[in-house]
């Protein structure tokens, strides 16, 4: 990474009267929108556009996955441009209160059954084809995930028994909206997978007799949690988001036992949750490249290349040079963007369609010092609300071009870091492309507040929910769908 942040001087002697001036033709419209910008008559109001070089980068750090945030579970094993996914999902359940008595007269239970329940919130990926599910005892605990998930099962592995706790369940992504309803509950968006009445009487009949139940900490040591694990034998090509801390999230626990009158018998179920205070949980997701378009444009060292491909973290990012801002002379910017635009893929138009480009891409700049995002100076602004991302740009809309008629399109615009470079002579940073989910970025307030510093988080509600999202987007040098930056300006 640090090589890449390194070529801008070497770029900037070769390419700085090529680039300057490449494109001194009238527009028609912009893509972020109009302002204040006035009519381009080609005399005292001029655009150009900037040739960009880009190419693609692996960006598989951690990625942090918290409590309330929706976690992953799926498989994706046909993506012929990015490859498969692998989602795992492990977690604890824990009683509303300690010490914990199951319901009625201890000796008159009777075990009926154990569902573990999970709420499912939405999908990326294809919904027709199923996906099967499987659920294993965690061996080991997870005290060292109470604050978050980490994406690398090698770095802190967690052992689970290899004999499911029950047969594996089906899941048809199509009709999990369909109601549930019986005496106990009325939802929907339910996954419910019963588990070995094996393991409903030990839950029921086998720890009321011991003291697991007395506290949190004891419990934790008779069941350390579950795994739940996406069959990768089936030829399911989803990922499903699943959120912990909301109510539909159990293990239900249904037996009947006698009540008071001795002759009546009452049908109960008892509900251990997810708790958001003491609960461990993890998300591992790991990402197979093995045979998939985007191995041949991964390069360690930069290199142009007029195709790039951004996966939504733990994924892929793009890096961005333009060698000819650097010697941009003063001049007044009315508007800068820079312009992406996806490249379909034409073999593969069902894929692409099922596999949603990310909702939001975040621009900003790699310091290799502190190994960590820089936010855009001057454009990109964090106020009260929180990032300007209605005005700096950033969230996916769609456009009809070159002939298709829906293509993903992302749009920023750099005018305030473009006037910087002309006024003050800033400098002309390379940029990242990348597609977020709980990253954080250093901010520095605009000119002339740089002293103003912080570490900004970005929320999945400013960014994207983990791993939902990829798409292959036009490079710098793309003949149809090349990526640009356009910039309209008065001469001083």
């Amino acid at each position: 990474m640090d090589s890449f942040f390194t070529m801008r001087r070497l770029l900037v002697c070769g390419f700085v009267f090529v680039f300057i001036f490449s494109g001194c033709t009238r527009i028609s419209s912009t893509d972020v929108g109009s302002g204040l910008i006035p009519p381009i008559d080609g005399v005292t109001t001029l655009d150009t556009t900037f040739n960009i070089l880009t190419d693609t980068y692996d960006d598989l750090d951690s990625v942090r996955v918290f409590k309330t945030d929706n976690h992953v579970l799926g498989i994706i094993n046909n993506d012929p441009i990015f490859g498969k996914t692998n989602a795992s999902l492990y977690f604890e359940v824990a009683a509303n209160n300690y010490p914990f008595l199951m319901q009625g007269i201890k000796d008159s239970i009777i075990v009926d059954s154990a569902v573990l329940v999970l709420s499912y919130k939405s999908a990326f990926g294809d919904s027709m084809q199923p996906l099967k599910l499987n659920v294993y005892e965690i061996n080991s605990q997870l005290e060292q995930f109470r604050d978050y998930a980490v994406n690398y099962p090698n770095a802190f592995p967690i052992s689970y028994n290899p004999s499911a706790l029950g047969p594996s369940v089906n899941v048809d992504i199509r009709r999990l909206g369909d109601s549930v309803i019986n005496r106990f509950e009325a939802a929907k968006n339910q996954i419910r997978i019963k588990l070995n009445k094996s393991f409903a009487t030990r839950m029921i009949l086998g720890y009321d007799t011991t003291t697991a139940y007395k506290n949190d900490s004891t419990f934790r040591t008779y069941l350390k949690g579950f795994a739940v694990i996406a069959d990768p034998s089936t030829p399911a090509n989803a990922l499903l988001n699943i959120n912990l801390t909301d109510t539909n999230t159990k293990l239900a626990l249904y037996y009947s036992t006698a009540n008071t009158a001795s002759t009546t018998r009452d049908t109960v179920v008892t509900n251990f949750r997810f708790n958001a205070n003491t609960s461990g949980h993890a998300n591992f997701i790991t990402r197979n490249r093995t045979g998939a378009e985007i191995t041949q444009h991964l390069s360690a060292v930069p290199k142009s290349d007029s195709l790039v491909y951004v996966q939504t973290s733990p994924g892929t990012g793009v890096r961005i040079r333009v060698p000819g801002l650097q010697s941009l002379s003063n001049r007044i910017i009315h508007r800068a963007e820079l312009v992406i635009e996806q490249v379909p893929d034409d073999n593969h138009l069902d894929i692409d369609a099922a596999m949603n480009p990310p909702r939001y891409l975040l621009l900003s700049i790699y310091d290799s010092l502190y190994h960590r995002k820089k936010s855009i100076p001057n454009s990109f602004a964090i106020t009260t609300s929180g990032p300007n991302t209605s005005e700096i740009g950033g969230y996916l809309t769609f456009k009809t071009t070159q002939g298709y008629n829906q293509v993903a399109a992302y749009t920023f615009n750099l005018a305030r870091f473009v006037q910087g470079i002309a006024t003050r002579n800033d400098t002309a940073f390379n940029m990242i492309l990348t597609a977020p989910s709980n990253d954080s970025i250093y901010y520095s307030a605009p000119y002339p507040n740089q002293a103003t510093q912080q570490i900004y988080n970005l929320t999945p509600g400013y960014s994207n929910n983990i791993a939902n999202g990829r798409v292959r987007l036009g490079g710098g040098t793309h003949t149809r769908f090349r990526m640009r930056l356009r910039v309209i300006y008065s001469k001083i």
